[in-house]
């Protein structure tokens, strides 16, 4: 009974409110899910520059002096900006791949939550409103971002097991609902060389779109596939670097509600996630459509 929320701006002048926005749809879903909690800020970084989020259970042992050890090791200079458990690390985008396979040597026991040029993920375990505290999401930025809030069913509690999910570079899911076949498709990819960091059944639906899009398909594309290749009941919100789509199984019993104005493009698991949305009251509201993809694009 997980809730999701997503909020794809339109209009620039928006974009300084966007964590704030987001985070008051996602504390409306705490009774959705009272386990575990995440966001997806998609910011306008430096050009020519990539991040790399990263979490640790021990973030004083782990982050201090990273910075110094991974610019040593990739022969570039890196800065970070910690927050809590979480630490996002600037490194030139030519870089980014490297970084991260320094950072799993230097850090074995941190975990990259999501890299890219424009996305930071921020999650742990605890209530919406804990999560948006502890990382000060209300403050940040954006053009586009997704939320969800966890109620587990197939996998432990952790962080890691926690949404969203991030297996592509500026590529992030969030899910509502159960697939019955992740385990052989995991076994599929993990053949094909992808790697999964846990056995939740979401991180499949993200690694199923990232291997769909770097074999040619765009994220619409890549989303009508999931329609014929996942069974289950789901909905999907998505996010990319200039992104954002959202598709539902073809029963469709997950709830969705959706609005559009000349402003944003905005998803929430019930309405009363959008209801404080600014001129919600003049939005074209309506429920996505099972087996439809819809897709919008900066």
């Amino acid at each position: 009974m997980c809730g999701i929320v997503g909020l794809f701006l339109k209009d620039k002048k928006l974009e300084p409110q966007l964590g704030a926005l987001l985070s008051e749809m996602l504390v409306t879903m705490t009774d959705r899910g009272p386990d575990s909690a995440g966001i997806a800020i998609y910011g306008n970084g430096a050009k020519g520059h990539g991040k790399i989020t990263i979490q640790s259970p021990n973030p004083e042992a782990d982050f201090q002096g990273l910075d110094a050890e991974l610019s040593k090791k990739i022969g570039t200079k890196v800065s970070s900006i910690v927050k809590s458990t979480h630490a996002v690390f600037d490194v030139p985008v030519a870089k980014l791949e490297e970084a991260r396979a320094a950072i799993a040597e230097l850090r074995p026991n941190a975990r990259v939550m999501g890299s890219g040029e424009a996305i930071e993920i921020y999650k742990e375990v605890g209530l919406p409103a804990e999560v948006v505290k502890r990382f000060d999401v209300t403050k940040m930025s954006g053009s586009h971002g997704i939320g969800h809030t966890r109620m587990a069913t197939e996998s432990a509690v952790t962080t890691l097991g926690a949404h969203p999910f991030s297996t592509g570079p500026d590529q992030c899911l969030v899910h509502n609902g159960s697939l019955s076949n992740h385990n052989n498709l995991r076994r599929e990819m993990i053949r094909d060389g992808m790697r999964f960091e846990t056995e939740n059944d979401t991180e499949v639906a993200a690694a199923y779109l990232s291997s769909k899009i770097a074999h040619g398909q765009n994220l619409g594309e890549a989303l009508e596939s999931s329609l014929n290749d996942l069974d289950g009941f789901f909905t999907f919100v998505v996010g990319t670097k200039n992104g954002f789509g959202v598709v539902r199984d073809p029963i469709a019993c997950k709830p969705a509600v959706m609005a559009e104005t000349d402003q944003y493009v905005a998803f929430g698991s019930e309405y009363r996630a959008l209801a404080n949305l600014p001129g919600i009251e003049n939005a074209r509201v309506w429920e996505p459509e099972p087996s439809t993809v819809y897709f919008w694009e900066h």
